[in-house]
Order: structure tokens, then sequence, then C-alpha cells
């Protein structure tokens, strides 16, 4: 089952404590973490499957990096990245555009399931960014149902709030006024086609209330 966003950012947080408990320093837990999540993403998706408790193996190996690190003397991992496509223009006028996205939206804030599945388009997909910085899937998640699943999951327990996103009605997801994720849509006629949904940390700070 899909993790909701706001459990995945107590994971995250999580780890993050573990390293600066053991590191001194949140700068080099922030790495550690990332380093960690690039690990997850290495195993093949049957291994995985396989992990019962992923919160539980990404402390292992969050502990197991530091302790790697301490016992080398290297203050803390190289940075990585990773990058998302842009999302794709909608060639609908902006006034249809931003209905279909408050419709999505209120949906969306409401974790109504079937009002999702109303609104998306038979062909729909979802791609999230995670940056390597918080668990996201690794492809896109296709079709109506699936995708308003994941949805309705992702949001629970988190502000929904319908805002301007590249100049168009997207949503920004929020927990205590900090953006925990940025979602754009492609819309046509009357249906969503696709929602990007960027949770990279790092791309989500011009986005807290002040």
């Amino acid at each position: 089952m899909t993790d909701s966003l706001a459990e995945l950012l107590d994971e995250r947080r999580h780890l993050i404590d573990v390293a600066t408990w053991l590191f001194g320093s949140e700068t080099a837990a922030d790495q550690v973490v990332q380093e960690t999540y690039r690990r997850w993403y290495a195993l093949t998706d049957p291994e995985r499957a396989a992990i019962t408790r992923p919160r539980a193996w990404l402390t292992r190996v969050a502990g197991g990096i530091c302790l790697e690190l301490l016992s080398s003397g290297t203050p803390h991992p190289a940075p990585l990245t990773r990058k998302t496509p842009p999302p794709r223009s909608g060639h609908v006028p902006p006034l249809r555009h931003d209905h279909v996205s408050l419709r999505f939206a209120a949906a969306c804030s409401a974790g109504d399931a079937p009002a999702l599945r109303a609104v998306l388009a038979p062909d729909v997909l979802v791609v999230s960014d995670g940056g390597g910085k918080i668990r996201a899937p690794l492809g896109p998640t296709h079709g109506p149902d699936a995708v308003a699943r994941y949805l309705s999951r992702l949001v629970a327990g988190i502000e929904v709030c319908a805002e301007p996103v590249n100049g168009r009605t997207g949503l920004v997801l929020r927990q205590d006024g900090r953006a925990v994720a940025v979602v754009s849509v492609s819309v046509a006629a009357t249906d969503v086609t696709a929602v990007w949904i960027v949770l990279n940390p790092d791309k989500l700070e011009g986005w807290h209330r002040p």
C-alpha cells in the first residue's frame, strides 16, 4: 500500500534525526539520507517488494552509511541529483483548465477517490519527483483507478490548497504551514490527463507560508 505523504515526511525526518545524532550536522545528515534513498532505488522491484518494513530497512542503511563515513573520516557523501521531465502544457482555455483543476483539488482535499476518478482521463498518469530525498514511485502510475488510490492515500492528513503553479491553477500541499509538495496538472477537454508532483524538499522552499 502507498504510504501517505505525512508518513513519508515523518520517515525522512526520522532518518535525518538518526544521521544528525551520529554526525552532529543536519547538512551532512541530509546527504546521508539522500544516499540512503539512492540505495533504496538501486534495489530491483522484487527486492523492494520483499521489504515489509521499509522504514526499518532505511534506518539500518542510514546508520550503516554513517558508520562507514565516520570510520573512513569522510565528512559526508557527494551530493546526488535526479531530474523529472517538465509538465506537458495542455491546449485548453485557461478558464476550463482552472475549472477542471479546482474539481481535482476539491476531490484531493476531501480524499474522495470516486470523485477523483470522475475527473481523471482514462489514460491519466501521475509522475512524482522525490529528488532522491523522499520515497516516491520510480515510474509513472497509470490509469484512473490506480492514480485515484495513490493520490487519495498520499494526501491523507495534509492541507490541500489550490494555488497558481506555472501560471495555471495547481495544488500546494502543506503540513504546519510548510510546503511538502507542489502539484501541476495537464488537462484535455474536461479531464485531468497528467499529474506532476514535486516532493523534493530542495524545490519547495519558496512555497512555505511565512
